[in-house]
């Protein structure tokens, strides 16, 4: 038997008062696991999985996702989202297929400036 994640295994670290976290819109036409990087589309401002291949602004990480976001069919309005100061665990985050190496790091420094550390070991 194998458990699925939760936010215990993602979330290493936050700061007082839930200020690691925000209420964000997922756009519709996806649904994504907890811990997944995601970035936020400039036009509409909703998240989407990360795509560093993007030019509409999801090529940059924004956060992770704290909660499963089932947003299949329409926007999801009350995603939670580690948008600062917290640390989250490198084996529980979800990138999307495809991500290089380089990719995967950029992401990560732009996590970091957010204060969103990837630690390996949290």
């Amino acid at each position: 038997m194998q458990e699925p994640n939760n936010l215990g295994d993602l979330l290493k670290y936050e700061a007082p008062n839930l200020y690691s976290r925000d209420l964000a819109t997922v756009a519709a036409g996806q649904q994504l696991s907890l811990g997944t990087v995601v970035g936020l589309e400039s036009a509409t401002n909703k998240l989407h999985a990360l795509d560093p291949t993007a030019t509409d602004g999801t090529e940059v990480a924004v956060g992770v996702l704290a909660t499963d976001v089932d947003a299949t069919l329409i926007d999801v309005d009350d995603a939670l989202l580690i948008a600062r100061h917290a640390i989250v665990a490198s084996a529980s985050i979800v990138w999307p297929a495809g991500i290089t190496a380089a990719e995967q790091a950029e992401a990560i420094s732009q996590l970091k400036t957010l204060g969103v550390l990837v630690r390996a070991a949290a």
